[in-house]
């Protein structure tokens, strides 16, 4: 069965302090074109990746491998909608270090992990 990945765009850009501020939408391009080259490292199931963009990024364009979700509002309620209703019958893992965050996606039964899954050392 495919995992739904969840990508907290603003959450694992800023993990980071490599200068996204000066260009938020660039830095969400940056990851997006990693995740599509890289993956999600360490997971041998097959993986559908939605990275959940908000702010400056919204106009960030999907790419083969990675759907952009830009939130209407608030990223965090986007990711908690996308995990209650597209992650309801599946695996669904949600990459952010946001605590709050992380506890409303745990209730609904979604794995998590840290920005570290997918920021890696680069």
């Amino acid at each position: 069965m495919t995992t739904l990945v969840i990508i907290d765009a603003a959450n694992v850009i800023g993990s980071v302090p490599d200068g996204w501020w000066r260009d938020r939408r660039g830095a969400a391009e940056r990851l997006r074109d990693r995740l599509a080259r890289e993956g999600i490292p360490g997971r041998p199931d097959p993986v559908e990746i939605v990275l959940v963009v908000e702010g400056a990024a919204r106009g960030v364009e999907p790419v083969p491998g990675v759907r952009v979700d830009p939130a209407p509002h608030s990223g965090d309620d986007r990711i908690v909608e996308l995990v209650a209703g597209e992650g309801h019958h599946r695996p669904c893992l949600v990459v952010t270090a946001d605590r709050e965050l992380r506890r409303r996606v745990e209730e609904l039964g979604a794995e998590v992990a840290g920005p570290r899954t997918v920021r890696g050392q680069s």
